[in-house]
């Protein structure tokens, strides 16, 4: 498209044409509103309803900057000449702080990962199939091709009732997570697998891939809560392939 426009231009009118598309739009969009019925319907006013909500609250925000209210204390905080002793403190209101947002996310559990979207793993690539039984003739039995983690009290099912085998050589204890505001990478302890993107079968089994949401023993870093209290386990995102480089390096989640 890009192309086709740098060497043969565009049409004349292209602009007004888009102009009246998009003021059509919204005829389109309140029709459609007006005429759909049922689960369709409900679906429809629901996304409306939070978008006119979404775009309320950015509009709010905008205009929270030149807003001018009242001063909490009446008082005038410097000397002020007898012609302007009567007139009403008035005060700008200042946009939200980064620090407050952050906040209010972490309350909200919503969290900035560093990798927001990974490539999907089919089951195939996942496991790999193996033959059971006298004959061999039996498949039901699944390997684990991929890196997991298991506690320390784990013990391993008897063989012949095993459907998910973890393969001891593919098993880590350890992560390299790194800390972003330090700059600096430590050789942690992982506590338990929290999510794996892939769905909840391999968060079950422990499988950690690329994405996957870690817990890591931080006790060591000396982390301390606003309290006063010594944090034990953060979260922290898997950001490499760990079947692939041998090690499951990671970065935390502050």
């Amino acid at each position: 498209m890009e192309l086709h426009k740098k060497r043969y231009g565009e049409r004349m009118d292209r602009a007004e044409r888009k102009r009246k598309r998009e003021a059509r739009e919204v005829h389109k969009r309140a029709e459609y509103a007006r005429s759909a019925i049922g689960l369709k319907g409900k679906m429809f006013a629901k996304k409306r309803h939070q978008e006119k909500a979404l775009m309320k609250k950015t509009i709010a925000m905008h205009e929270e900057k030149d807003k001018k209210h009242k001063a909490d204390d009446g008082a005038p905080q410097n000397a002020l000449p007898a012609y302007l002793l009567e007139r009403e403190q008035v005060d700008r209101a200042k946009v939200l702080s980064n620090t407050i947002k952050q906040k209010r996310k972490e309350k909200a559990g919503k969290w900035e990962v560093p990798l927001p979207k990974v490539r999907p793993i089919s089951e195939i690539e996942m496991f790999k199939v193996l033959q059971s039984g006298k004959r061999q003739k039996k498949s039901w039995k699944r390997m684990i091709t991929k890196v997991t983690f298991v506690g320390p009290g784990f013990t391993r099912k008897p063989p012949k009732y095993e459907r998910f085998i973890r393969p001891t050589g593919l098993r880590m204890t350890k992560a390299h997570t790194t800390h972003p505001e330090l700059k600096a990478t430590f050789c942690l302890d992982i506590i338990g697998i929290k999510k794996n993107p892939n769905g909840t079968m391999f968060t079950t089994l422990g499988v950690v891939t690329k994405g996957t949401i870690i817990e890591v023993n931080v006790s060591e870093l000396g982390l301390v809560t606003p309290g006063g209290k010594v944090v034990w386990g953060k979260y922290a995102q898997v950001t490499n392939n760990p079947e692939n480089d041998g090690c499951i390096n990671a970065v935390l989640l502050v």
